[in-house]
């Protein structure tokens, strides 16, 4: 879960953009932010609206995939495609890291590497290009999944 000084910058963040872009906003948006960002790790649209409601929310599954696509364009959350779906991770106030996305059965290995951002660094910097952000996933088949194949 994200730190209470956090959770208020970002809902604060949350609400200056809904007002900016003339969108509603309704309780059941902070409905979905909320369950985001108590939700750690990888998770799906799908898996996110199921949870919500077994919990008893009343939020419909238009609302938690439109609201998704807005913490998308809002930094709050980053996504990834993984077959035809897209998994989502809170992006605010984690560490940068890059993924390993198996194509077999949807496993994400987290890692860091400090040999890949300098590289990317090295490479901005030669073509005077001034980064805001980037993701590196490198799709294949995890272990479990190519030790099946053999």
């Amino acid at each position: 879960m994200a730190s209470a000084k956090l959770v208020e910058k970002i809902r604060k963040d949350f609400t200056d953009y809904l007002r900016r872009d003339n969108l509603r906003a309704t309780d059941q948006r902070y409905e979905v932010l909320n369950a985001v960002l108590e939700t750690e790790g990888h998770f799906g649209a799908e898996d996110l609206f199921v949870k919500m409601k077994n919990q008893g929310k009343k939020v419909s599954r238009a609302t938690v995939y439109n609201t998704l696509e807005l913490l998308f364009k809002l930094g709050v959350v980053s996504r990834h495609k993984v077959g035809n779906v897209f998994v989502y991770e809170r992006a605010s106030g984690r560490a940068h890291h890059d993924h390993l996305i198996c194509v077999n059965c949807g496993s994400i290995i987290e890692f860091v590497s400090n040999e890949i951002e300098k590289i990317q660094d090295e490479i901005c910097k030669k073509y005077k290009f001034k980064p805001i952000r980037h993701t590196h996933q490198i799709y294949g088949l995890c272990a479990k999944c190519t030790e099946k194949e053999k």
